[in-house]
């Protein structure tokens, strides 16, 4: 894991310098304008569809479709409803990696769960029994995100998922909370995820009870987010772990490019290698919709819609994305193509 952090941070995903900023900012009036022009250009776009197997995100309104930059001094510049509150699902995912990362170091993720990207659907079963030595294989899937759940250092299940939430909204800046008539949904009709929990448990890749991990996991997964708190989230791993809003330091500085590498080599699902070659950010999706990327040292873009392509991932919301990143020239492998 420290090669592999210290590979990207030569490949610039750390920016150099006290600062955190390795070239000059764009504008303010450039970053509204790209803001603006994205969402103009894909608001109309009818490609994907809603989430269906959990009932509940078939009925979030397909049209929606918010786009913000957050800056890591705390800017925001924002076009269309970033406002409304969805489920945050898969891009919790590395915020509680990055919680097991602060209470035990990044090691543990290394050992106990794994960094390799599967090369499979995110919900994969498969995974668990093709990668025999570690089973769960990366944080990011649900396997190791059930996994990094379960590592969670706790007294009780209330303790456990009190920290999961609390951590998520320090990273926002701001009290989120679940949406039950998601959790309600996800929890009823989790029988992969059950049966992914228990498969861990067996093999002795799981660090709790398996449905303790199960309902804390999905709970985590429900909880309502905006673009702008997206947004947010992605500017605390930009300013190195500091929350830009509030100035709380939610995880230590040293083990932000560990993360930022998890999230280049896995945080699009079973896409995440186009997205690197296209876009060249560390990212998360989720099937609710919303996707965070993240500049190192500089700023984050978020971006939501519900209308999901095959792999799950939004697809107004990675055009938009991609789309800024490369009319502002900051992929971390240098400018990519616009």
């Amino acid at each position: 894991m420290k090669a592999l952090a210290t590979l990207v941070t030569m490949l610039g995903l750390v920016s150099v310098g006290s600062a955190g900023v390795s070239a000059a900012e764009p504008s303010a009036k450039d970053f509204q304008r790209v803001v603006n022009e994205a969402h103009a250009r894909y608001k109309d776009l009818k490609d994907g569809k809603n989430a269906d197997y959990i009932p509940i995100l078939t009925r979030t309104p397909s049209e929606l479709f918010g786009v913000v930059i957050a800056t890591r001094d705390g800017k925001l510049y924002v076009a269309g409803d970033v406002d409304y509150k969805f489920s945050i699902q898969s891009v919790s995912k590395p915020f509680t990696a990055a919680l097991v990362m602060t209470q035990q170091g990044p090691e543990v993720l290394d050992e106990k769960i794994g960094v390799e990207p599967t090369g499979l659907p995110f919900n994969s079963r498969m995974a668990i029994e093709l990668y025999k030595d570690k089973r769960s294989v990366n944080p990011l899937v649900n396997a190791g995100a059930i996994a990094a759940v379960s590592l969670v250092q706790a007294s009780s299940e209330e303790d456990r998922w009190n920290k999961v939430l609390g951590n998520i909204s320090d990273f926002a800046g701001t009290p989120l909370t679940v949406l039950e008539d998601v959790y309600e949904s996800e929890y009823t009709t989790a029988f992969g995820n059950r049966a992914i929990a228990n498969l861990l448990y067996n093999y002795e890749r799981l660090y709790s009870d398996p449905e303790e991990a199960m309902r804390v996991y999905t709970r985590q997964c429900s909880i309502g987010v905006s673009a702008r708190d997206l947004a947010m989230m992605g500017a605390t791993l930009a300013n190195q772990g500091v929350n830009p809003l509030t100035k709380k330091r939610v995880m230590p500085a040293e083990h932000v490019p560990e993360l930022l590498a998890v999230m280049a080599t896995a945080g699009f699902y079973d896409e995440s290698g186009e997205w690197m070659y296209t876009a060249g950010l560390p990212a998360k999706t989720g099937v609710g919709g919303g996707i965070v990327a993240v500049v190192p040292g500089r700023f984050a873009i978020a971006a939501f819609s519900p209308r999901l392509n095959e792999a799950g991932n939004s697809v107004r919301s990675l055009n938009a994305i991609r789309d800024i990143a490369g009319e502002l020239g900051v992929g971390v492998f240098g400018p990519n193509p616009n």
